[in-house]
């Protein structure tokens, strides 16, 4: 049994993974064929990166697609169950007060990258910047990203590691799910506030149930960077100081903003959740 749920949990990583990968070849083989080439071309060509999907239309597409597919297929395979039995609830002071929860998160976890020194690569910034430029992009990043991803890392590979740790230990299962999710993304600038989003993300499914509270979470966080990314596009590159003008009191006075609205926050959601 313990064997068989470890390997459901690899399983929904790699569903998770070819998702994207088929999106990007569904694409990319369907643009060359509409242009006359032989199916075999065009997956080869798609395969050694000529297809041309790299442009941000392309990768606001990819994402749709893959985020569809992995929604269409948990729900169907029933690997993360869907209820309307948390909604019946009527949890809406819990789901607001995870507003200002998600806000808190954002300044201390970018000055924990300026802290590592970690910076974003080159081409991976000009993708997510190209992503977040697009009108498209916010219903790729903003809509359906946190619900396909709250379903496979929180509503498949969460629940099923709960199963494997006794019920004392569920925030081994919590700070796993967390570093299996930062893993996913591939790189450390984003990899380190997924992990610590994650943490929070795990911890509402655990004492909820139910991956709502997780996707109103995950839907703030990823809504503040597509509106901060179009409104201050100078600053996906700026550290925390650079972006308050060098002024470091500025950037203390933003983490004890930061801090008032987290803790409060954190302390109602404890309260609104007890885990019976």
């Amino acid at each position: 049994m313990i064997v068989r749920r470890i390997l459901d949990i690899i399983f929904y990583v790699i569903i998770f993974v070819l998702s994207q990968i088929f999106a990007m070849l569904a694409l990319g083989v369907g643009r060359l064929l509409s242009k006359g080439v032989g199916f075999g071309d065009a997956l080869m060509k798609t395969l050694e990166g000529q297809a041309g999907v790299s442009d941000a239309k392309s990768l606001v597409l990819i994402s749709v697609i893959s985020s569809l597919i992995v929604v269409f297929v948990f729900v169907w395979r029933r690997w993360s169950p869907s209820s309307r039995e948390y909604i019946r609830t009527r949890p809406w002071a819990v789901l607001l007060w995870i507003v200002p929860l998600a806000l808190g998160t954002i300044i201390p976890s970018l000055w924990l990258q300026d802290q590592f020194s970690i910076d974003v690569s080159d081409e991976l910034e000009q993708a997510l910047g190209g992503i977040l430029s697009e009108p498209w992009g916010y219903f790729a990043v903003g809509i359906l990203a946190p619900l396909a991803e709250e379903m496979v890392f929180r509503g498949a590979v969460l629940r099923t590691l709960l199963m494997l740790f006794n019920r004392r230990w569920h925030w081994a299962a919590i700070a796993l799910s967390a570093l299996i999710f930062a893993l996913v993304h591939g790189n450390l600038a984003q990899g380190l506030h997924a992990f610590l989003l994650g943490l929070l993300l795990g911890w509402l499914f655990y004492r909820s149930g139910s991956i709502v509270p997780g996707v109103v979470l995950h839907w703030v966080n990823n809504t503040v960077a597509y509106v901060a990314y179009n409104l201050l596009p100078q600053s996906a590159d700026m550290t925390l100081l650079e972006l308050f003008k060098g002024n470091e009191r500025s950037v203390w006075m933003a983490l004890a903003f930061s801090a008032c609205l987290f803790l409060p926050s954190l302390f109602q959601l404890a309260m609104r959740m007890r885990k019976s």
